[in-house]
């Protein structure tokens, strides 16, 4: 028998949720900034903030040659929305 503890991989919504919180919590959402709290790989951050633009999650502006993201009203509501998802996970051992 192995005593190898499988791989934990995020679901798509808590990787949506880790970058929001990280562009929430930051003052200039930049894309440096949110590969580390994020914990994501530059490919992968870029393919989700696209994801999130698109869903009006996010804004997309530029300073100078970088862009800046930003929460909209939409992202606040859906950070609330997976706050109480993750309490009833939490409060029923249900991995979400």
């Amino acid at each position: 028998m192995s005593d190898k503890v499988p791989a934990k991989y995020r679901s798509k919504c808590r990787i949506f949720a880790d970058i929001l919180r990280a562009i929430k919590d930051s003052e200039q959402g930049r894309v440096t900034h949110l590969l580390h709290k994020a914990n994501l790989s530059y490919d992968r951050l870029n393919y989700y903030l696209g994801e999130l633009e698109r869903s009006g999650l996010i804004n997309k502006s530029a300073d100078q040659e970088r862009f800046i993201y930003s929460i909209t009203a939409k992202g606040e509501k859906f950070l609330v929305e997976f706050a109480k998802v993750e309490a009833f996970g939490n409060t029923f051992g249900v991995e979400i």
